[in-house]
Order: structure tokens, then C-alpha cells, then sequence
């Protein structure tokens, strides 16, 4: 089970989803509005159609509060728990009409954030008993990175740095720009506060030694083999025991037991935000609650 945190998030995700509800809905409801009576009380039930690991149920919630605060939202589930296929996770009672304007958007939320958390769960279960952490990317859907950050937390991974704004992370093209791995980190080093960190993307023995000789913090293996990886990480540990390494690139379920047995202390999977499949999850109306016939 995972308890739901977004660091005071809240109102800024209301806000957002009052966006998302807008785009949405438009003018209206219309099919709803023409085919079921304004006064129309139901009892829904939101379950999952196949097997998986559960995030975004308060997300949900939310949703469902901003649509009509009015419903009555009971979760049978909670972000972290592995469900089975046919598990009821969610009811929600309340008017007809809301249940069906907000059902799509709780929906669609809850299946990718699902699948984000299964995904990584899946490749959690690879690194049992493997002292190495897996984070996420800036790899995310604009205007999602919080809610899929969470449900890789949710999937039992960890963050990276969640902008440009947190983290000094100099990358190839930041090495060539400032021309050479040692410029680059110099450069950033008398403009960043003392208490931030550097880490540099290597791809080669040669730029993992110029990257320990100018101090960098952490210091990333791109795309390099196990034999390669082995190697850097044992001259890293025998230098600067402090410095921690982090593998990227090639990451798979099939690579990575593997890769994290190289030594790695990070390694970092673009995949778990931008290539995973949504949870199928469905809402179902039970019996109607009363209402006059049109």
C-alpha cells in the first residue's frame, strides 16, 4: 500500500483538472444529458480488467470531487496493492449524469498511472536482493511528470530529477557546447549553490576518468556494455568510493539484473513513463437509484 503524496499538489491538480474536464465536456454532456432524466441516481463500480499494480485511486477522487461534490467515493483499494482481474477497486454513488461526465477522465488517469506502477513494479521484482535503485526520466507526458513520478514511486522505483531546475546533469551535447567534460562541470560548479549536486553522462573509459579528475558527484554509463560497465564501475569505487553511478540506456527486463550486477548504485529507465501499457480499468453502473422516465 502507498500513501498518497504530492507535496501540496492538490489544488494545482484540481486546477489541472478542471482543464482536463473542460476539454472534455465542452458545452456539455450531451449524450447523457439526452438520453438519462437530470434527476437520475446511480451506484457505480470502477474494477480491473486484468491483473496489475493499482495508482491513481485518489487521483480519482479528485476527479469525481471536482465533477460533482456531491458523490460518494468509496475506495475498496489502495495505490500500491496488487489487484487481480475482476476486482472491484472503486464505488461511487451519487447523480447519473456526473458519474458518466467525470467516468472517462478518472478512467483514463487511473489506467496510465497503473500502468506506469506495474510496469516498474515489474522490473523491482528484477533487483530483489540487489543493493541498486531504479529511477524514472524527464521522459514523461507534458503536463503529467508529478502524477507519473508518483506512480513509479507508487510501483515501488524512485525519482530523478524532476526539471532542469533541480539537478546539474551535463549531458553529451552540454560537453560538446562547453567544449569538454571538464569545462562543463567547472563552468557549473562556481555557479551552483555548494549543496547541489553534478553528475556528468560518460560513454567511454576516457570521459569516466576525466569525469572522477574534475569531481563530479555521479557520474552516468550511457549505452555501455557489461564488460565496459564493470570495468568503470570498479575504477570509480577504487577512486572516489563517494561518487555514485548510475546506468542508462538499453535497459530492459531481459538487461537489467544483469546491468545491476555490474555494480551500479542508479539505474535509470526512460521506458517506465514513456513506453508502458495502461491497466485496463472499467466503470460499470449498477441499479438505478431513482429518477422519473423521459
Amino acid at each position: 500500500m502507498f500513501e498518497w503524496t504530492t507535496g501540496g499538489y492538490d489544488e494545482a491538480l484540481r486546477t489541472q483538472i478542471r482543464s482536463w474536464l473542460a476539454e472534455d465536456i465542452g458545452n456539455g454532456d450531451i449524450t447523457t444529458e439526452t438520453t438519462i432524466p437530470a434527476d437520475s441516481q446511480s451506484k457505480a463500480v470502477i474494477h480491473v480488467k486484468e491483473s496489475g499494480i493499482i495508482a491513481g485511486i485518489p487521483v480519482a477522487k479528485l476527479v469525481f470531487e471536482v465533477v460533482d461534490p456531491s458523490l460518494v467515493f468509496t475506495a475498496l483499494a489502495r495505490d500500491g496493492d496488487s489487484v487481480t482481474k475482476g476486482t472491484v477497486i472503486i464505488e461511487v454513488e451519487g447523480s447519473t449524469h456526473s458519474l458518466l461526465t467525470g467516468e472517462r477522465l478518472a478512467l483514463n488517469l487511473m489506467q496510465r498511472l497503473s500502468g506506469i506502477a506495474t510496469k516498474t513494479n515489474a522490473f523491482v521484482q528484477k533487483l530483489q536482493g540487489l543493493p541498486v535503485r531504479l529511477v524514472d526520466t524527464r521522459k514523461t507526458t507534458p503536463g503529467h511528470r508529478l502524477l507519473e513520478k508518483y506512480a513509479v514511486r507508487v510501483g515501488g522505483g524512485a525519482n530523478h530529477r524532476f526539471g532542469l531546475y533541480d539537478a546539474v546533469m551535463i549531458k553529451d551535447n552540454h560537453i560538446k557546447g562547453a567544449g569538454g567534460i571538464t569545462a562543463a562541470v567547472q563552468a557549473s560548479r562556481s555557479r551552483i549553490p555548494h549543496t547541489m549536486k553534478i553528475e556528468v553522462e560518460t560513454e567511454s573509459i576516457a570521459q569516466v576518468e576525466e569525469a572522477l579528475a574534475c569531481g563530479a558527484d555521479i557520474i552516468m554509463l550511457d549505452n555501455m556494455d557489461n564488460e565496459r560497465m564493470t570495468e568503470a564501475v570498479k575504477l570509480i569505487k577504487s577512486r572516489s568510493p563517494h561518487v555514485i553511478v548510475e546506468a542508462s540506456g538499453g535497459v530492459n527486463l531481459d538487461t537489467i539484473h544483469g546491468i545491476a550486477a555490474c555494480g551500479v548504485d542508479v539505474i535509470s529507465v526512460g521506458g517506465l513513463t514513456y513506453s508502458f501499457n495502461a491497466l485496463d480499468i472499467s466503470l460499470d453502473l449498477g441499479e438505478k437509484k431513482g429518477g422519473s422516465s423521459q
